[in-house]
């Protein structure tokens, strides 16, 4: 019995040294991520273009303002590379303990551009909404359309001479209806909140595509000129509306078949 305990109290010492968001993915039971999946029937292409090692900057559309594209990308990645991604995320998350917390746990870390580089040269994987809040809580009705990216991404693969690896996400704007886009300026100034029609996830068909990695052929110096870290985000940009046009074509239905 005595050697029960003593197995069961080395153990729990074992997890209190397992930093919290590898806790997340891989110890403790992530069943609410799982069903989430299942439930939104997630498919998955262009996997193979996730670094199995090394640093990467994956950049996705933003949308749905749940947050349910960051936490279910996280998870795609973890799953198909064994790679737990940091995920650089809108700083409301970390007003609070009661948000922060979970955030933390997630992998969740503050958008800034020394956390992005700190991930970066450490040899890990960064996810980076180029959107930001404008793309996680645009109205519906502008569905699918990228807002202006933030260049910020460019910069640091610029300066860290890392790939950027777009990637595309098709579904997260209908599980979430956003009615309109609210701008605060009394108190929060700068700061953007949705107008949500639903809190609880609609059954729309996801789909999540990894485009090839885009390897910059320029020196870190370049991240200082302003004029070509522009004319590359603009085409990056450019080449995920492509790629999400080319996604919707091919969609045959949104949430069952028969009804579109």
């Amino acid at each position: 019995m005595l050697n029960f305990f003593d197995k069961a109290s080395e153990q729990l010492e074992d997890l209190a040294r397992v930093p919290s968001n590898v806790l997340f993915y891989r110890v403790l039971p992530n069943m609410l991520v799982e069903l989430l999946t299942k439930y939104l029937r997630v498919e998955v292409e262009g996997a193979e273009h996730i670094p199995r090692r090394g640093s990467a900057i994956i950049t996705p559309n933003h949308s749905g303002f749940s947050g349910f594209d960051a936490v279910i990308l996280g998870h795609e990645i973890f799953q198909k590379s064994g790679r737990i991604p940091k995920v650089l995320t809108h700083h409301l998350w970390f007003l609070t303990q009661t948000t922060a917390i979970p955030a933390k746990k997630m992998g969740f870390i503050e958008a800034t551009r020394e956390n992005g580089l700190k991930i970066l040269n450490q040899g890990e994987i960064a996810v980076l909404f180029p959107e930001g809040e404008n793309g996680n809580f645009k109205p519906s009705k502008d569905r699918y359309t990228l807002q202006e990216f933030k260049r910020g991404f460019v910069r640091m693969a610029l300066t860290t001479q890392k790939p950027i690896i777009p990637a595309i996400i098709i579904g997260a704007e209908e599980t979430h209806i956003n009615l309109s886009k609210l701008k605060l300026s009394k108190f929060l100034r700068g700061t953007v909140l949705p107008l949500p029609l639903n809190i609880l996830p609609l059954p729309a068909k996801w789909k999540i595509k990894f485009l090839e990695p885009i390897h910059l052929p320029y020196k870190p110096s370049a991240a200082n000129r302003v004029d070509l870290v522009h004319e590359i985000t603009a085409e990056i940009r450019e080449k995920m509306q492509l790629a999400i046009l080319e996604e919707l074509k091919k969609r045959e239905y949104v949430y069952v078949k028969g009804l579109y």
